[in-house]
């Protein structure tokens, strides 16, 4: 009998609204869960409350934190969560992400962040 598993769950954290729903939609189209926040304050509500595999974060965010500050605290509380930051201001080399975190540059592609995202959850 084959063995089922449940889509993994990504939390997509970018104040752009357009580029938000934009990897929403790709991420959705290829079997993921999805949920969103505007900036990091929302996010953490978000991860406290349920599973969420993968973080897809834009690092610069308005509010108390940017995204680089966002993954140091998922990386201490829920080392479980898989760490993928992104920017089209920043490059960041992995040894600057948290945990095994790894960066995506944008502008990505349907094709880039769905491979990113499949490889971070067989991590």
């Amino acid at each position: 009998m084959p063995h089922y598993s449940p889509p993994l769950t990504i939390l997509i954290v970018e104040d752009e609204a357009l580029v938000r729903m934009h990897g929403i939609d790709i991420l959705e189209e290829a079997g993921f869960d999805v949920l969103e926040a505007a900036d990091a304050d929302e996010a953490l509500v978000i991860l406290g409350n349920g599973q969420v595999h993968v973080l897809f974060s834009d690092i610069d965010m308005p509010g108390s934190m940017d995204g680089l500050d966002l993954a140091r605290i998922v990386c201490r509380r829920w080392p479980e969560v898989q760490l993928l930051l992104t920017s089209g201001h920043h490059r960041l080399q992995e040894a600057d992400i948290p945990g095994s975190g790894k960066f995506v540059r944008k502008p990505w592609t349907a094709d880039s962040l769905i491979g990113h995202v499949r490889e971070a959850g067989r991590l």
